[in-house]
């Protein structure tokens, strides 16, 4: 039989998918715990991480029929966590609190905590014990952990499309081999 609809694996196994359930639960927290009530940072950014999430699971879904779709959506996820950067970034900056360098070394021990752990509950637990200026600076470093790994999975998805084709062609494919050999 020949089959053209390629059927990936669970997008909650993908590190850039646990780590944006990392991001919306820190988010989460970050909002709630330091933004004024009423103020619309709140939902904005909680909804740029959410979205970051639920596009990277809606490109899964939607990969086995388009790559086009599935590609777009990953840059979607992209731009949401580049607006919640800013944010973050805004954050610090409008209350004088101390942006990490790169080379901060609690940079550094942030992402390599962030290389170890990808599981949501372990971030709930260390920022429930932490100031909002670290808040905001872990999450500023996962956020361009994501976004590497964003631009690395949409570059594979890229190389991927060139090397097999659309669903168009492989479904072709597919008819001409049953016409072939029928």
């Amino acid at each position: 039989m020949n089959t053209f609809l390629k059927q990936k694996g669970d997008y909650k196994k993908l590190v850039v998918y646990q780590k944006a359930e990392c991001l919306y639960d820190i988010t989460f927290y970050f909002a709630h715990h330091y933004l004024s009530k009423g103020d619309r940072t709140i939902d904005q950014m909680i909804q740029a991480a959410r979205s970051g999430k639920q596009n990277i699971a809606e490109s899964s879904a939607a990969s086995s029929t388009s790559s086009e779709t599935e590609l777009k959506l990953m840059n979607v996820a992209r731009a949401s966590f580049q607006e919640l950067l800013a944010d973050y970034e805004d954050y610090l900056r409008v209350r004088g609190l101390e942006q990490w360098q790169v080379d901060d070394p609690r940079s550094h021990r942030t992402r390599e905590v962030g290389k170890e752990h990808n599981d949501s509950a372990f971030y709930r637990d260390a920022i429930a014990k932490t100031s909002d200026a670290t808040i905001a600076n872990i999450a500023i470093t996962m956020l361009h952990q994501e976004d590497y790994l964003l631009r690395k999975l949409i570059e594979r998805l890229q190389a991927d499309f060139v090397k097999e084709g659309g669903i168009r062609e492989k479904m072709f494919q597919a008819r001409k081999n049953y016409r072939d050999n029928h």
